[in-house]
């Protein structure tokens, strides 16, 4: 509410840029859209007022019979880097992962060398990434807000299951954001490091990536506050390990382009 009272419930670049710059950001991936078909349009206008911004992930729906045309037309801008596919918008993927028009639209996806982001992670949704990395072994998977799962005593054994089906996985990658999560009563890095040290068990230095979950985590926790969990984290491992989470992966799972100079590049 403090955030949108004083933003009006818009998460415009100017308003990111404020934020993320003094932090040291160069450089970012804005994901989703709503449902509404032409608000990938309004994302990637707003983005192309900024180089900051280096790409979207939008919503489409593989499983509609317009997907093809819809992902021909904005695949054309290159700030369009893929689509999210979850649980939201009170879509099922768990579901839809059994519609073969769905697993098609995701095949024309990997063909196009672009990139399907979950969404909003249960233990469930983790078993339907492996499903999806079965029928479309070419498509690059990135599971958003990982380090929020907190799976229930009667999940923990499913869930660590799963993370061991998936080290094994190179296609799927995981975003390390949201980690000072709504579900957390204590702060700080202590809260954190099991639950990030498995998760990099599972994932390996080269299947992570840097993610806020701004301004979503805003309830939560300030910017500030996440990146300075992330650094503390990442502080405790090789400064190789660092990089390539804070932004050397991101360019192998989004494949996006460098749109100001002080914008790295390998």
């Amino acid at each position: 509410p403090e955030w949108e009272k004083e933003h009006n419930g818009i998460a415009l670049p100017k308003t990111y840029r404020g934020y993320a710059v003094p932090l040291g950001i160069v450089g970012a991936i804005e994901l989703e859209a709503s449902p509404w078909i032409e608000d990938n349009l309004w994302v990637l206008e707003q983005e192309h007022t900024d180089p900051l911004f280096v790409g979207t992930v939008g919503d489409l729906e593989p499983q509609k019979p317009e997907f093809a045309e819809e992902l021909a037309r904005f695949r054309k801008d290159p700030l369009f880097l893929g689509i999210r596919c979850g649980n939201i918008w009170n879509r099922d993927v768990s579901k839809l992962v059994e519609d073969p028009k769905f697993i098609d639209g995701l095949k024309r996806l990997a063909d196009a060398d672009m990139v399907m982001d979950s969404a909003n992670p249960t233990v469930g949704l983790l078993q339907t990434m492996v499903k999806i990395n079965d029928k479309v072994p070419n498509l690059r998977i990135v599971i958003d807000h990982l380090p929020q799962l907190d799976p229930t005593p009667a999940e923990q054994g499913a869930y660590d299951a799963v993370l061991k089906e998936i080290h094994g996985r190179p296609k799927i990658n995981a975003k390390l954001s949201e980690i000072d999560h709504r579900s957390m009563k204590a702060r700080g890095l202590a809260a954190h490091k099991a639950r990030l040290d498995q998760l990099m068990e599972t994932f390996g230095d080269d299947r992570v990536v840097f993610g806020s979950d701004w301004p979503n985590s805003w309830g939560t926790a300030t910017p500030a506050q996440i990146v300075s969990i992330a650094r503390a984290y990442f502080a405790t491992r090789s400064r190789a390990a660092a990089e390539k989470y804070f932004w050397k992966n991101s360019l192998n799972f989004y494949k996006w382009k460098k749109r100001a100079k002080n914008q790295p590049s390998l």
